[in-house]
Parts: structure tokens; C-alpha cells; sequence
């Protein structure tokens, strides 16, 4: 970010995303909306003109005011009836987008890369104007479906173990897979940060080396570490349902927005 002003994602070929009515869906899940206070540099990123980080230092620069005064106090908290001003311009908040991409081999799940590399965000960036974020991640060779959004407090409930979100992969492996292994990957593997537990597996080949796996962990790579562990190298892993959300009619590379149904199953999801 140059003097100040942070940077934004505007393209001039993005679709406009679709509007979602949760007028419903708000009134069961949410807190009362007229005392519910955020940090104002949350409050200031997602009016979408850029990070929290880059808020901070707008905030320590003199360059916010709240309700017509400056304001440049650290974790300073505001509620939505209040009135956030950035070169004398009223910040409102960026609206909510929700894009479903079925990611291919070889992109990185991040924002950007240091070394160049292919990212997720090169393949949505004609999605909309707001700046999205993976929730979560997908390693680099793994493919499938990988949510990206600017809701943060869906992106925290999916993502926080708490909730349990249920992911299926397909697993091919590089030999076939033994009974005895079968039946310890389901009773739980013990790696080095804890126990690794998987809810159903199915063997999906004659030669049982493609598997279906479930699972609600989200700790880094853990189906590729299950089978690692036993001595098996994954090949290839598919993501093929997560949260409820599938890649029906979603081919490799490509990317939708949420459906209405969808995303109210996401916010309704406990």
C-alpha cells in the first residue's frame, strides 16, 4: 500500500454476484444488529478498500473518522449505526459474495505468491469487484472444491473445528490398500499433532486403490499424512463435497456463484 491509500480488486469484467434474501435467515442466526460492535478495522476492510493490516495503519495515519471525529486508537470498536468517513467518503459495507471454484492441479490457495506461482485467485478474478478469500486451503496438488468469500463470519464457521464440517475426498493411491490398514485408518491414526479420525471410507475401485474418504478434521494435509503414515503415497486427491456443496456441473477450473438454497444451508449449518 503507497501513502496510505489502500488498494482495491476492481475489474471492469466482473459479473455482478446475485443478491441473496436471509432476511429470514439473519433473525435466527444473528445477534441483535443494533448493539452488535466490531473492531473498526474489521468494520473498515469489509467495506472492501482493503485489509485489516492496511486499516490499522489508516487508522494510526489520522486518516479515519467515526461519527465526524478522528479516530486513531487501536481495537476502537463501532456498531453499524455508526458512521465510518475515508477521504471524507462514507464507507458502507462491500457486499457479500460467495464464489465455488473446482480447483485444478497446480494453484496455490492464497491471495499472492512470493515466488510467482500459479494461484486460485488468478482463476476467480473475473468473479466479482469485492476481494474474496479462500476459506481454508487446498495444497497445491490437490484438486476439487474450495469456497471463496468475504464473509468472515462464514469463513470462521467453516473453518473452526468446533462446527465439524464434513469433507469427502476421492483418494487414489500407488498400491492397493491393505484390510488391516483399512480397518486402522477407521479406528483412528495417531500422527505426530494428535489422533487422526475419519468417519466413513469406502473402496471405490476392484483393485482398492481408489478410496472415498469422510471427514470434519481441517488440520493441514491430514489425508495425505493418514496414508503416509501406513507407508502409501497418494497420488491423486479429489475434494468432491464440502460443507454440503458439491462439483455438479462445476468443471475442473471453472467457478459459480452460490445458489440461494446453498448458501442459506451454509448459514443455517450448527
Amino acid at each position: 500500500m503507497k501513502k496510505g491509500r489502500p488498494h482495491t480488486n476492481k475489474k471492469s469484467t466482473a459479473r455482478p454476484a446475485p443478491e441473496y434474501n436471509l432476511k429470514k435467515v439473519n433473525q435466527i442466526t444473528s445477534k441483535s444488529s443494533e448493539t452488535q460492535e466490531i473492531r473498526l478495522n474489521k468494520a473498515i476492510a469489509n467495506a472492501g478498500i482493503c485489509s485489516r493490516r492496511e486499516a490499522d495503519q489508516l487508522i494510526a495515519d489520522g486518516k479515519i473518522k467515526v461519527n465526524g471525529h478522528v479516530v486513531t486508537e487501536m481495537g476502537h470498536k463501532v456498531k453499524p449505526s455508526d458512521k465510518i468517513y475515508y477521504d471524507s467518503k462514507l464507507l458502507k459495507r462491500e457486499k457479500l459474495v460467495y464464489v465455488l471454484l473446482n480447483k485444478p492441479k497446480d494453484f496455490i490457495t492464497t491471495t499472492k505468491d512470493e515466488l510467482n506461482r500459479k494461484t486460485v485467485m488468478q482463476l476467480v478474478n473475473k468473479a466479482c469487484e469485492e476481494r474474496i478469500y479462500p476459506v481454508g486451503r487446498l495444497d497445491r496438488n490437490t484438486t476439487g472444491l474450495l469456497l471463496l468469500t468475504n464473509d468472515g463470519a462464514l469463513a470462521k464457521k467453516l473453518t473452526h473445528p468446533s462446527h465439524k464440517v464434513k469433507k469427502i475426498y476421492q483418494v487414489d493411491l500407488d498400491k492397493p490398500l491393505e484390510n488391516e490398514d483399512y480397518q486402522k485408518i477407521l479406528s483412528g491414526v495417531e500422527l505426530e499433532d494428535g489422533m487422526a479420525e475419519v468417519d466413513e471410507m469406502e473402496v471405490l475401485s476392484k483393485d482398492k486403490r481408489i478410496l472415498g474418504i469422510e471427514i470434519h478434521s481441517g488440520k493441514n494435509r491430514i489425508v495425505r499424512r493418514i496414508f503416509e503414515h501406513l507407508g502409501y503415497e497418494v497420488v491423486r486427491l479429489d475434494r468432491a463435497m464440502f460443507a454440503g456443496l458439491t462439483k455438479k456441473d462445476l468443471p475442473r477450473g471453472k467457478w459459480r456463484f452460490l445458489s440461494e438454497k446453498e448458501l442459506i444451508q451454509l448459514k443455517m449449518m450448527k
